[in-house]
């Protein structure tokens, strides 16, 4: 341990084990979604003392040079708008609240009206420009109106992109053939009737057409309706088949190892039960230009997501400082459209 010390000190770096973050995040990205970001522990950060060095410091210092896995998350029809809320109903961020371990940051944005490829890469570059992620583990996965984006994301992207899961969807992409160059699992209902097992029928049809589908899996689960494949978000298995592969392996061959069968989709949520747990969750805004009023006053306006807390980090100011200025208490409830003065 002193060693270690000693080297962190030589390279000038310093590290501390953070917890787990879940950051709402609003116009961060022009142009792209508003989307969730799950940081899961033990994040590197810089500037801070070597005293808070703890047992996991040799693998977090790994995670200086190589990073952490990427997920991206995409939604169906049912959790679209302008309410962030929403995409905590099912998927990967509340798998994670549920109890679920994934050593991976997470992007989960929201659309109001389908996926769009290029919007979606924005996002992923602004990550991967701001956090240590490890650009050989970047991955997808969807479901219904997301199997279509995860499918058309795949296709655009197939030498960024790790691997893939597409869940009861379908693309909408003219090229499809890019989709052979990756590790893509489809898993599709037989009785499903809200997004018809055709669709993903042909997609693989396409890629057929294209060239060798060796790196293809494709399992379509006789009898089984659409909803149950939500579940899967719940199961390490799926998180565990995309890690299995990186964008640097020679050859890119799919893994066969693991399994999603219907027994196992019966008994998804089985070992999260009593391991629902807290996650530190922030609603982050991005800030407007201030507003200075006929006496010289300098004000913001506040807007969905704003806090006290938030505003005082952002103006480099205090919360206490805010509350003198503007006669309020820190418990006071902030108004949409309601002017704080700023010192």
């Amino acid at each position: 341990m002193k060693t270690f010390r000693l080297m962190l000190i030589l390279l000038g770096v310093s590290l501390t084990v953070n917890a787990e973050v879940l950051t709402a995040m609003r116009d961060s990205v022009p142009g792209s979604y508003n989307f969730w970001l799950y940081e899961p522990s033990n994040t590197p950060v810089t500037n801070t003392s070597t005293d808070s060095l703890s047992e996991n410091s040799v693998d977090t210092l790994a995670q200086l040079s190589h990073g952490k896995p990427l997920i991206i998350f995409l939604h169906g029809k049912s959790l679209s708008g302008n309410d962030l809320q929403q995409v905590r109903r099912y998927g990967t961020i509340p798998a994670l609240e549920m109890g679920l371990r994934l050593d991976a940051y997470v992007l989960a944005p929201q659309t109001s009206n389908g996926w769009n490829s290029k919007k979606v890469w924005q996002m992923v570059e602004w990550t991967i420009n701001k956090y240590p992620i490890d650009t050989n583990q970047i991955y997808v996965l969807g479901m219904s109106m997301g199997g279509y984006g995860t499918l058309n994301l795949a296709a655009a992207y197939p030498d960024k992109i790790a691997a893939a899961i597409a869940l009861c969807g379908g693309a909408t992409a003219k090229d499809l053939c890019g989709l052979n160059k990756l590790p893509l699992w489809i898993i599709h209902g037989t009785a499903d009737t809200q997004v018809p097992i055709r669709c993903s029928d042909r997609v693989v049809t396409a890629m057929t057409e294209c060239s060798d589908t060796t790196r293809l899996r494709y399992d379509r689960l006789e009898g089984q309706n659409h909803s149950i494949l939500a579940r899967v978000f719940y199961m390490y298995e799926a998180y565990d088949w995309l890690f299995s592969h990186r964008l640097n392996d020679s050859a890119r061959v799919v893994n066969r190892d693991y399994e999603i069968t219907i027994p196992k989709l019966g008994v998804a949520y089985k070992h999260l039960h009593g391991k629902k747990r807290q996650i530190k969750t922030i609603n982050k805004v991005s800030y407007s230009p201030t507003t200075t009023t006929s006496t010289g006053t300098q004000v913001h306006i506040i807007k969905e997501g704003d806090t006290l807390y938030g505003l005082a980090l952002h103006y480099k100011t205090t919360v206490s400082k805010l509350c003198q200025l503007n006669g309020i208490s820190e418990t006071s409830i902030l108004r949409i459209g309601q002017k704080i003065k700023l010192p």
